[in-house]
């Protein structure tokens, strides 16, 4: 526990550190008011500064609240440029049919592009276009789905041609939109792979522990146990040049329904949505970097096929070494996993690892505290008091829903956000893969802490978490 001296609260208010917002207030004798520590107004003279615990504090010794930070709206958990944001997604998933073009967002939102922009870099870690043209596919999706027709279901999402309609659609899930109409009538699809996709990158997330009883990776195959509705099945993705080739084994027929499941699955672990050419374009203008993702150029970030698989893999993994993360998963799905053959069980559900008991975990080696981090919050989520299937919602906002969570700190949230969700400007501060490679990459003679690793990451922004997995992987490179 840092001790809040005035000297240590002066060093975070002239630092204007966002981190410190909460944790005291700044008062200003000089012009009357009281400021949030990360406040951009001019720095008043050390003399001239008094600090509180509270508002009620600020307001009781003279003090009104800064104009410029607002501390009143970030007390009462409100944002005005959030709230803005919040209600045009809104409209946007309401309707996205009523938005032509991104310059549509900009004219709903009354606010410029440049502040729009930044605003759904910051939130949702997307371009306004980007986050339409996801709302728009994931609508006709819906659509699909539910019976229309492909020009149907492309005239009601907001796009202009069938043409467009199916460029954005393919691109986003691998399908045509008369396969993925079509998905149910057979226990496979054929998922269309972006030029220069790098499947070994998926293979080699997938594989990395080669005793895994969740998947099993073998040559150019995955084969992925998990749960489609009631089922548990293995789902097979094999790659060829252009595109991955799956089926899913299961004991009876399987609807329409688990079929969409199956390739939601698949396409989140392939992380289609995600952008790699935009980084790699960015990072063609810092020639420096260049020889860092040169070994890997078209790599996207293999994500889990859930978010709570994610979830519990950050748990499990958390302050252990490889090896022995790889064994305590293991125990999880043995103990509340379903066998589907083969040696394989398919990933345990929050509401079955909810029922297990503590001395359940700590019998297989968990520590005390690791097993209650685990089970509190698989009950927080099979009760609905938890939501973490969060890819389309801010990322800043499940960031400050899982940070209140016993047991996620700012690392957990950060590799859930990046690995769990695919949010693209995630860094995992902390992580002892990320420094030793910052520390590789730079030729550092130390390990840089929290500030200095910030500041490293800062040149890949907005796709950190791209930058983050090109360093993880740089250190099997040669020196």
């Amino acid at each position: 526990m840092i001790m809040m001296t005035r000297e240590w609260m002066l060093e975070r208010f002239y630092a204007r550190d966002t981190a410190s917002n909460g944790r005291f207030i700044t008062g200003v004798l000089t012009t009357g008011i009281y400021c949030l520590p990360s406040c951009s107004a001019r720095k008043p003279l050390p003399e001239n500064v008094r600090f509180f615990g509270s508002e009620d504090e600020a307001r009781s010794a003279g003090l009104r609240p800064c104009r410029r930070c607002r501390p009143d709206n970030f007390y009462q958990q409100y944002d005005p440029d959030v709230h803005l944001l919040e209600t045009l997604a809104a409209d946007v998933r309401r309707d996205p049919s009523g938005f032509a073009d991104a310059a549509a967002l900009v004219t709903a939102s009354g606010i410029g592009a440049t502040k729009l922009n930044a605003l759904f870099r910051r939130h949702f870690h997307l371009t306004p276009a980007a986050f339409l043209a996801r709302e728009r596919v994931a609508a006709a999706s819906r659509a699909l789905a539910g019976g229309a027709t492909v020009s149907e279901a492309a005239y009601a999402a907001g796009f202009e041609s069938l043409s467009a309609f199916h460029l954005n659609f393919r691109r986003l899930t691998g399908l045509t939109p008369g396969d993925y109409r079509a998905l149910g009538g057979s226990p496979s699809f054929t998922i269309a792979l972006p030029e220069g996709y790098r499947a070994d990158a998926v293979l080699g997330y997938q594989g990395r522990d080669p005793a895994s009883v969740i998947e099993r990776v073998r040559g150019d195959e995955l084969a992925k146990a998990m749960r489609l509705g009631d089922a548990p099945v293995v789902l097979r993705m094999r790659f060829d040049a252009d595109s991955a080739v799956c089926a899913v084994d299961a004991a009876g027929p399987l609807s329409a329904g688990q079929m969409r499941e199956a390739h939601a699955a698949a396409v989140r672990m392939l992380n289609l949505a995600s952008d790699s050419s935009s980084f790699e374009r960015q990072i063609a203008r810092q020639p420096e970097y260049a020889r860092l993702i040169a070994p890997r150029r078209g790599m996207r970030i293999p994500l889990t096929a859930t978010a709570w698989e994610c979830l519990v893999w950050t748990i499990v993994g958390q302050q252990v070494n490889l090896p022995f993360a790889y064994a305590l998963r293991a125990a999880v799905a043995e103990l509340a996993g379903e066998p589907v053959g083969d040696g394989l069980y398919a990933h345990p559900t929050p509401r079955a690892v909810a029922a297990l008991d503590y001395t359940d975990l700590t019998s297989r080696r968990f520590s005390g505290r690791k097993a209650e981090y685990l089970i509190d919050v698989a009950r927080m989520i099979a009760s609905g008091e938890l939501a973490i299937d969060a890819e389309r919602e801010m990322a800043t906002a499940v960031e400050r829903r899982l940070l209140d969570v016993r047991g996620l700190g700012p690392w957990s949230v950060n590799y859930f956000l990046m690995r769990g969700c695919g949010f693209a400007d995630c860094v995992p501060v902390g992580d002892a893969g990320l420094t030793a490679a910052l520390q590789r990459f730079h030729h550092l003679d130390h390990r840089p802490g929290t500030a200095e690793t910030r500041e490293l990451m800062e040149p890949f922004a907005p796709f950190r978490s791209l930058g983050t997995v090109h360093l993880w992987s740089s250190l099997g490179d040669p020196q």
